[in-house]
């Protein structure tokens, strides 16, 4: 192994346990002090000055998740994203990783429906800093997909479709989201299709790259031992040579269910995966801290929680339940996802139905209500405990366009929750007689 790239290495790991706590600690009793602006390319910069570690995390984000595929290009969105860190400027990905291996860096990366995020770890010092956004910079501006390389990655992505496609929690994830949103883009699958994928060609990830991975509308996020004009230099250089493509519009709108929908799907496996939703909330909607706040009690707090005691602990129906909102650019969804014994799953299913029906008419007391706030708020430190979690908020906040105070403001917002905003937030976003339920592994399916 390369001697330079374990001592870069270990110096980063030994300056975040010598001074993580303390500094991270500090940040989050402080609040996080979020510098604001427009780059010179259209981008926008979130920023955080934090000289307590000789490091500097970045992140960049661009409206080109999988909702951006089209049926027949399923896909092509992923692939793009993942092919851009196997080869740019003539680097080959082995190199890109020796490099980033030579001076302690990492790279990193998110990927969803909504977007596609690219992440650089590094040391502060110039000479580190400098090659690792050199190689970064390279990778954004200059990507070479390869198409040897494509050609292995589409053969490694269909060899895990067809995997997929045997995994119960993968069919009945894939079915929710087709019977919850229809032909909307966020029925499509992030990994794309057998065969779409076997189609995509170099000249696909070329024309997505050019036209949703522009400068105008990128969000960069940088944290870290930086002044304001080096942060502001660092998204200037990574983003001047992206290309001219003109703003990502938003998607369109998602459309309410007006009738149930249930599938029922056979499967070899001894136990049923089901899966019931309804198309919950945005980003940024009013009623979020409402409904964060109430599903803490219906599925969300796990053990204290009132399906996990309902259908576990009294009645022993499922080994797991739960629930939650994913809040997303268009309305994403509420799920409720359970795993019983087949010969169970009926029962099970009913009495979530109940439960979830029990709580939508009758809410939550007081005391149910004070729990949920102090096990919220007092696990609300761990949130921003680090500086990678902190960009994941900077990042998150600038691609949706959350106030700046957003951080500052979160445990006053779940503070002012009431117990009657609470059921007045379910019982109007909710409708339990429109949901889409799907049961992969049901004794009775055909």
């Amino acid at each position: 192994m390369n001697l330079n790239y374990i001592k870069k290495t270990l110096t980063l790991s030994f300056a975040v346990m010598q001074f993580g706590l303390l500094a991270f600690s500090s940040s989050a009793q402080a609040g996080v002090k979020i510098q604001q602006w427009q780059s010179a390319t259209g981008a926008e910069v979130y920023f955080v000055e934090n000289h307590d570690l000789p490091i500097v995390d970045i992140s960049i984000n661009f409206a080109a998740g999988s909702a951006r595929d089209t049926p027949e290009k399923s896909g092509v969105a992923g692939i793009t994203k993942y092919m851009m860190t196997l080869g740019a400027a003539g680097m080959t990905d082995e190199k890109i990783a020796q490099k980033m291996a030579d001076i302690g860096a990492i790279l990193g990366g998110d990927f969803d429906a909504d977007r596609a995020g690219f992440k650089l770890r590094t040391l502060s010092s110039e000479r580190e800093k400098t090659a690792a956004l050199d190689v970064f910079t390279k990778i954004l501006q200059q990507p070479d997909f390869p198409q040897a390389v494509l050609e292995r990655e589409k053969a490694r992505i269909m060899s895990g479709l067809q995997e997929a496609a045997t995994q119960p929690e993968s069919i009945s994830n894939k079915a929710f989201m087709k019977a919850l949103y229809g032909s909307h883009p966020y029925s499509l699958d992030e990994n794309g299709e057998e065969a779409t994928v076997s189609q995509i060609n170099r000249a696909d990830l070329l024309a997505f790259y050019n036209r949703y991975y522009a400068a105008k509308g990128a969000v960069v996020a940088i944290i870290g031992d930086l002044s304001r004009e080096q942060a502001n230099q660092i998204a200037d250089n990574i983003t001047a040579g992206l290309p001219k493509a003109d703003a990502v519009p938003p998607l369109p709108a998602v459309s309410l269910p007006s009738q149930a929908l249930e599938q029922r799907i056979a499967h070899p496996a001894s136990q049923s995966h089901i899966l019931l939703g309804y198309p919950g909330i945005k980003r940024g909607d009013p009623d979020l801290f409402p409904l964060y706040v109430g599903n803490y009690v219906l599925g969300g707090g796990g053990f204290v929680s009132r399906l996990t005691e309902e259908v576990r602990e009294k009645r022993g129906l499922v080994y797991s339940v739960y629930s939650y909102f994913m809040p997303m650019a268009e309305t994403g969804p509420f799920q409720v996802g359970l795993q019983t014994k087949k010969e169970q799953a009926e029962d099970a299913l009913k009495l979530v139905k109940q439960t979830l029906d029990n709580f939508i008419k009758n809410g939550i007391t007081e005391a149910e209500l004070k729990a949920a706030k102090a096990n919220i708020i007092g696990g609300f430190p761990m949130r921003i405990d680090s500086n990678n979690k902190i960009l994941d908020y900077l990042a998150v906040i600038g691609f949706y366009k959350l106030p700046l105070n957003y951080l500052d403001e979160y445990n006053k917002n779940v503070e002012k929750v009431t117990v009657a905003q609470i059921k007045d937030a379910f019982s109007r976003r909710l409708k339990t007689e429109n949901f889409a339920t799907i049961i992969v592994g049901d004794p009775n399916a055909k």
